[in-house]
């Protein structure tokens, strides 16, 4: 069968390789590289026949792995944290390749291997530390947010990287072509900016038009592919013009589902990747050179979690962030098998080498959920033996907090609450972890904490144990869950209302624990419609009844997906919530010029009245003296039937 045999042998390995790693709760992907090491040439038993062409195969994989890349590449995920990510992960990268190259030497490399070295050891793992945070419920966090800032950087820097350094190994030859590559690199993106911005998004359009889901996924495979084919036709990477077409096909409407699509696809041949990286790893080298690969890999460790601390520390993150960092981030990447790779085929490394940084990978990759564990409690054994730094307060009451409202997120939505409950001299106080945002908090005199609210620390000073309410105004989901999460820690009957951006999400909240989800869209357009509604006198009764059913529709999906969970009684209960409805006395009703006493209204109906408007002037509580006219507004509060039964008496 030829190579359809060692595609088969190569499957069904990484699958019990994946099995062994899922069970030992490791990324796949080490399951995988175990997988090519036990049918690879160096071991006996099943071996694959023909490791070129699955290398060949194994190209695809890299360039599908870029290409989803570039999908996933996001400046939105990088604002909140820009200034670490564009800076300070240049510095860490930088750093490194000059310690690497220091290692190098002392190996005995030579110049131009010691700084492949540093480069590898550079680049930290975006599978591993994203399954790492995944497993601890931390995604959402800062520190997760300065994490995955920085290694959206990393990803991007292994481009410069796969055309830079395979020119190391003849710098007198290597000039002039690497200053033609960037002259084509600069050329092709400029083309791709300029008119793939504009072909791919309109290719895509007609594509989906045809609603046929298998050339949908035909079209991004090969649109992916074949120019990443095309930038090797030009002299560049095949994988570079992949993730330059990902990017590209991330901006347009269709990037979401194409990312989806395609990652299985990509899975399929990354699969063949990181087994074929297994395949060219010598178990006999590790053996005889242990020692060797846990110290570097100790070294390099130590060294990369001290740099992401101080470059934490220098750009003003306090608290467990600097130490989340340097213990998430220490580990050498998943791309590092994509560089070494690329240094083996263009003959820049020899097989030694190779080996080394692949098994100081996988080891650093295995340590990083323990390592990455030891954080908090490191945390917390600094603050007992030393002065740990305080976190920034501005207008707390003297008095402490107790039955107040913690408003998570001190931008506009949180702000604007917080002017509200300060009117009404409701007790509360803003988390925020913007400093502007804090300082405008600061100024306009509420009672704000600078801090992130997914930490015990902050917790504790808001007295989230204490509090009555906690309103979570940030729109992203898995922050928000993050929130939820800690916060139920300390006060498991604290109820949470967050703001939530479509069904999915607001089922994802209310699954977290949440008491209830606002949808800004959508009451932004329920109240448009309300003051359309109002302009065309149309009665208050009926646009109330409107919304009523609005709201009740709108929650329905969830309604029905949740079917025996919390969530179906507090949803299926909406219409039965106490509400104020204002009601138009009619002149035929039989309340017209009956007062209050008399028409014996709660008895009949249920409702409370608690407002009447005359004309021009407004009865607040009326007396039950007050005679009802026709024309009044009363304003009545009762469950759905109560208020029908009023409606009926009033004429309406």
């Amino acid at each position: 069968m030829g190579v359809a045999a060692d595609i088969v042998i190569i499957v069904v390995a990484a699958l019990i390789g994946a099995l062994i790693a899922q069970r030992a709760k490791q990324p796949l992907i080490l399951g995988y590289i175990i997988a090519g090491i036990v049918v690879g040439p160096y071991t006996g038993g099943v071996t694959v026949g023909d490791i070129h062409e699955i290398e060949l195969l194994a190209e695809i994989g890299v360039a599908l792995l870029l290409f989803a890349l570039g999908l996933e590449f996001s400046l939105k995920e990088l604002r909140p944290v820009r200034n670490i990510a564009l800076l300070g992960t240049p510095i860490q990268i930088f750093l490194t390749i000059g310690f690497g190259f220091m290692l190098g030497r002392y190996l005995g490399f030579s110049s131009a291997h010691a700084i492949w070295f540093g480069a590898l050891i550079s680049l930290s793992s975006t599978m591993v530390t994203l399954k790492t945070l995944m497993s601890r419920g931390l995604l959402g966090t800062l520190s997760s947010r300065v994490m995955i800032g920085m290694l959206i950087i990393q990803d991007l820097a292994i481009i410069p990287m796969m055309i830079i350094l395979p020119q190391l190994s003849n710098p007198e030859a290597g000039l002039p072509i690497l200053a033609i590559a960037i002259v084509k690199s600069v050329v092709f993106l400029v083309l791709m900016f300029y008119f793939g911005r504009k072909l791919l998004p309109w290719l895509m359009e007609h594509v989906a038009q045809w609603n046929s889901r298998e050339l949908f996924i035909l079209s991004i495979t090969a649109i992916g592919l074949g120019i990443g084919y095309a930038t090797y036709l030009f002299g560049l990477s095949f994988a570079f013009g992949a993730f330059v077409a990902g990017m590209v096909l991330s901006e347009s409407d269709y990037g979401h589902q194409a990312l989806s699509d395609i990652i299985p696809l990509r899975d399929i041949f990354g699969l063949l990747f990181f087994t074929s990286v297994g395949m060219l790893l010598d178990p006999v080298y590790l053996l005889e050179n242990w020692v060797k690969i846990i110290s570097l890999c100790l070294a390099i460790a130590i060294f990369k979690g001290i740099i992401f601390s101080v470059l934490a520390k220098l750009f003003r993150y306090g608290n467990i962030v600097p130490l989340a960092i340097g213990f998430g981030l220490f580990q050498v990447g998943e791309f590092s098998f994509v560089l070494a790779r690329l240094g083996l085929e263009t003959k820049s490394i020899n097989q030694d080498m190779y080996s080394l940084v692949l098994a100081v990978s996988v080891l650093s990759m295995v340590l990083t959920p323990f390592a990455s564990a030891l954080a908090a409690p490191l945390y917390k054994l600094k603050k007992s033996r030393f002065k740990h730094e305080p976190l920034q307060t501005e207008n707390l009451p003297d008095s402490g907090f107790k039955n107040h409202i913690v408003i998570a997120g001190g931008g506009r939505v949180g702000q604007h609450t917080a002017q509200v409950l300060m009117e009404l001299s409701i007790p509360f106080v803003i988390i925020e972890m913007n400093h502007q945002r804090m300082l405008e908090c600061k100024a306009a005199k509420y009672p704000v904490i600078y801090g992130d609210i997914s930490h015990s620390t902050v917790l504790e000073l808001a007295k989230v144990d204490a509090a009555k309410l906690l309103l979570i105004t940030t729109p992203e989901v898995t922050t928000s869950q993050s929130i939820v999460k800690q916060s139920l820690r300390h006060n498991p009957e604290l109820h949470i209302i967050a703001r939530a951006d479509g069904i999915e999400q607001t089922r994802a909240l209310y699954e977290s624990g949440i008491y209830m989800a606002v949808l800004p869209e959508m009451e932004a357009g329920l109240e448009i419609a309300r003051q359309a509604l109002l302009h065309l006198d149309v009665p208050v009764n009926v646009i109330q009844q409107y919304t009523d059913d609005v709201r009740q529709n709108l929650y329905s999906p969830i309604h029905q997906a949740q079917d025996g969970h919390d969530l179906l009684a507090k949803l299926g209960n909406i219409k039965n919530m106490l509400e104020i409805s204002w009601v138009t006395i009619s002149s035929e009703s039989l309340l017209a010029h009956k007062n209050i006493g008399e028409a014996a209204v709660r008895s009949k109906t249920g409702v409370s009245i608690v407002g009447i408007i005359h004309g021009k002037e407004f009865y607040s509580n009326p007396k039950v003296d007050y005679t009802f006219q026709s024309g009044d507004l009363v304003a009545v509060v009762g469950n759905a039937d109560e208020r029908n039964e009023f409606n009926k008496l009033a004429g309406a």
